[in-house]
């Protein structure tokens, strides 16, 4: 009878017959959806509509916590959290504070309870999206991925219905470009699939941005490699849309096809004065991995024209990084290389009256709406006298800038070409008291390298108009910039200064403690370059900026690891166990499998000893109903041996903690199964665990609005758990740093680079993709 009623309650919730049935075979969640519906009636006093049973269905398959039952209902029945946007970041806030009394301000600020988005907000979103693809959506008309547009205008308006942007994007592309013709229902051509030999292939996955499934990507070549970008081919730069051309245009590119062979020349241009991180990652999958695709070259070009922040182990460390995501560099070169070079264009500029000496000092120059220079209009030959004078050291730092004659994109005006600066450079030394800017760099080095394709993140967008332009002052080959989104994490920060911060706090021990999202980090802890070039696919080409959610970077990582990474066993909480009746004089040598889905990649030999130490939580005097693991008058398993125990004695010591257990053993098919099969131990290693947790307990810890006392405040306490003295078998006794195995039953590890002989230490990679509590 109690079945029936909770069937009526649950397909009057909106569940199908079908679903409630499947429901109600779950006990737990059977029990929490009845108590969620409940609560919901009692506070509604009528019957529950299909969109309000939809999200406390979800609330109740979702939640861990059921202390957070009824306040998390409460806000569902009276419609303050409204969409499972909301619920979902009501259910990541309740899961961030575990202990914490809720702070009802703070709760529905971060679930947007309250926000209301007009359709005059909407209209105006979409409009700036649909402005800033214009030319694309034009050309391309109803074959353009209007999610994009969707997405753009959803980032504006994070708590805004789906449903009416939607709507808005399709009136408004409707109204740029009318009624669909009958070219526009043509189907596309599919993009040909990479050849079954390329061994850069990736399995298919969904893509995921920002939470939200968005259909099936190509592998990252498949994505580089054809249609997917549109770039321009080598020597027709004139054809991309925005590209300024000269009377000497075409003869620069004729020469340029000359020297390059209509080669794909890309580059990957970092700053030496940090360490590489995983936005970086994507820089280097869509540089390297464009050239690759296209049969092209990738130089590694060090952006060193800053002595003052650069460090030797810092070039080290991104060359070591660009190998390790498996990438070779055509040829390794640094902005240095070209200084002299660039010092003559710099003369040859203020010759043809493009650039000026000026003496504003440099808080006159920031922003957007600097006053004009006094001195821009001062005669060539005495900037040129003054640049000389510049490079001889005759002006102390901050009195004289070289600035170059043009406004930029974003309103800049005149942006600085050369800066004096009396610090020795790592390569030149003091032959240089003068460098020159990123702006006045970087599209000269990609001209004197023959770039074809100058890729960029968005934020310098603003740079292309100074890029165009400066190439065509000094009449050399001018590339193409093309600008793609750039990758950020949640519960993440990588900007260089705020590491080091969190160095000096303490948070953690350097670049790479395995808590960040350096790239060293995420190698020390154990994370496979193949499943981080994995993510970068999964990402996909996206122009628009992308922040990701940590959990998706571990899916690719565990996808990875299970091919990969061999078993063995591990107890972190040891309880050691006699068996009382041990069927041998001696130890049993047992053979494991080192996969257990393909025996055929081979085994590892263990001991099995009248002695073994089991996990500390498989075992429960009194345990709570469902627990399946070993208690009075209930028998487990042990993995691998083919034996089951039976507990027969609980040995306590003074305090009334447990110390060990006796127990005798049958073999398994010698009667019944038992309900479940635990790993152990026996003759052990000792070793130290690291478990990692997520170093911040916010999304977003640089954002005052969610964290107002600064991402230091934000630290998580237990984001770091040493155990000092865990016990692993004696397979993983010659493993070296970086090698990586599976705990069974615990998760992904790796070996840190801390391990010396006879003292091996474990990161946790990941955890296994099963709720670890999960019995």
């Amino acid at each position: 009878m109690a079945a029936l009623d909770s069937l009526s309650l649950f397909t009057g919730l909106g569940l199908s017959e079908h679903k409630a049935r499947e429901t109600l075979k779950n006990t737990a969640l059977s029990a929490q959806l009845r108590e969620a519906a409940t609560q919901a009636q009692q506070t509604l006093g009528s019957t529950i509509d299909k969109a309000t049973g939809t999200l406390l269905y979800g609330l109740a398959s979702r939640l861990r916590d059921p202390r957070r039952l009824s306040f998390l209902v409460s806000y569902i029945a009276n419609k303050k959290i409204h969409t499972e946007l909301q619920l979902s970041a009501a259910l990541e806030y309740v899961r961030s504070h575990p202990l914490d009394p809720i702070n009802t301000e703070d709760f529905e600020q971060e679930c947007g309870v309250g926000v209301m988005v007009t359709p005059e907000q909407i209209e105006e979103a979409v409009e700036a999206a649909i402005n800033r693809h214009r030319p694309q959506l034009l050309e391309e008309r109803y074959r353009f991925n209007m999610g994009l547009l969707m997405g753009e205008a959803r980032a504006v308006l994070k708590w805004a219905d789906g449903k009416m942007i939607k709507h808005e994007v399709d009136m408004q592309v409707l109204h740029l470009l009318g009624p669909k013709t009958e070219n526009d229902l043509e189907k596309k051509l599919k993009v040909s699939k990479a050849r079954p030999e390329d061994k850069d292939r990736r399995t298919a996955k969904d893509v995921v941005e920002n939470g939200e499934a968005a259909g099936q990507t190509l592998s990252l070549m498949e994505q580089l490699r054809g249609e997917a970008l549109k770039f321009h081919k080598p020597g027709e730069n004139y054809k991309t849309p925005g590209y300024v051309t000269t009377p000497h245009t075409m003869d620069l590119l004729k020469q340029h096809l000359e020297i390059t062979g209509g080669q794909v020349r890309t580059r990957f241009p970092p700053e030496p004065n940090g360490i590489l991180h995983i936005g970086h990652a994507k820089a280097i999958n869509f540089n390297f991995g464009y050239a690759k695709a296209n049969n092209g070259i990738c130089f590694l070009r060090f952006d060193d024209t800053n002595p003052e922040k650069e460090e030797a182990k810092f070039f080290t460390a991104i060359c070591d990084m660009v190998a390790w995501l498996g990438y070779t560099p055509y040829k390794v070169t640094y902005a240095s290389d070209y200084f002299e070079q660039l010092y003559a264009w710099a003369v040859e500029l203020i010759h043809r009256g493009q650039a000026y000496v000026c003496h504003q000092r440099g808080e006159e120059l920031k922003g957007h709406n600097s006053l004009p220079s006094p001195w821009r209009d001062r005669p060539i030959e005495e900037s040129l006298l003054l640049f000389e004078a510049m490079r001889k050291g005759k002006f102390a730092e901050g009195e004289a800038t070289l600035r170059m004659k043009l406004v930029m994109e974003d309103g800049k005006m005149d942006p600085v070409a050369y800066r004096v600066k009396y610090t020795p450079h790592h390569r030149t030394g003091d032959t240089w008291c003068i460098y020159p800017t990123y702006d006045y760099t970087h599209c000269l080095c990609d001209s004197i390298e023959h770039i074809t394709h100058s890729l960029c993140t968005k934020e310098f967008q603003a740079r292309r108009s100074s890029y165009f332009w400066l190439c065509n002052a000094l009449d050399v080959y001018c590339p193409v910039q093309w600008e793609y989104g750039r990758l950020n994490l949640h519960y993440a920060i990588v900007s260089k200064r705020k590491i080091l911060q969190l160095v000096a706090a303490g948070a953690v021990r350097d670049w790479d403690d395995p808590r960040l999202f350096t790239l060293t980090a995420l190698r020390r802890r154990g994370f496979p370059p193949e499943a981080i070039n994995n993510f970068c696919a999964r990402v996909g080409v996206t122009v628009a900026q992308t922040t990701m959610e940590p959990h998706l970077l571990e899916a690719c990582v565990r996808d990875v690891l299970n091919d990969t990474a061999p078993r063995a066993m591990a107890v972190l909480e040891p309880l050691q166990v006699i068996i009382t009746n041990f069927p041998a004089v001696k130890s049993l040598d047992i053979q494991v499998p080192n996969f257990p889905a393909d025996e055929t990649k081979g085994f590892h030999q263990v001991p099995f000893g009248p002695i073994v130490f089991i996990e500390r939580t498989d075992f429960k005097e009194e345990p709570e109903p469902g627990y399946k693991r070993l208690a009075w008058g209930q028998p487990v398993g042990l993995r691998h041996t083919g034996y089951v125990i039976e507990l027969q004695h609980v040995v306590k010591g003074p305090s009334g903690c447990v110390e060990s257990l006796e127990v005798t053993c049958r073999r398994a098919d010698a009667g019944e199964k038992p309900k479940a099969f635990i790993h152990w131990v026996s003759q052990p290693l000792t070793c130290e665990v690291r478990l990692y947790e997520r170093l911040f307990q916010h999304k977003n810890p640089e954002d005052p609005a969610e964290v107002p006392g600064g991402f230091l405040s934000d630290l998580n306490p237990a984001s770091l758990q040493v155990v000092a003295a865990a016990l692993v078998d004696y397979s993983v006794a010659l493993a070296k740093p970086f090698d990586k195995f599976q705990f069974e039953r615990l998760g992904y590890f790796s070996v840190d680079p801390d391990s010396c002989q006879g003292q091996l230490v474990f990161n946790r990679t990941v955890t296994l993709k099963e709720d670890p509590g999960k019995v």
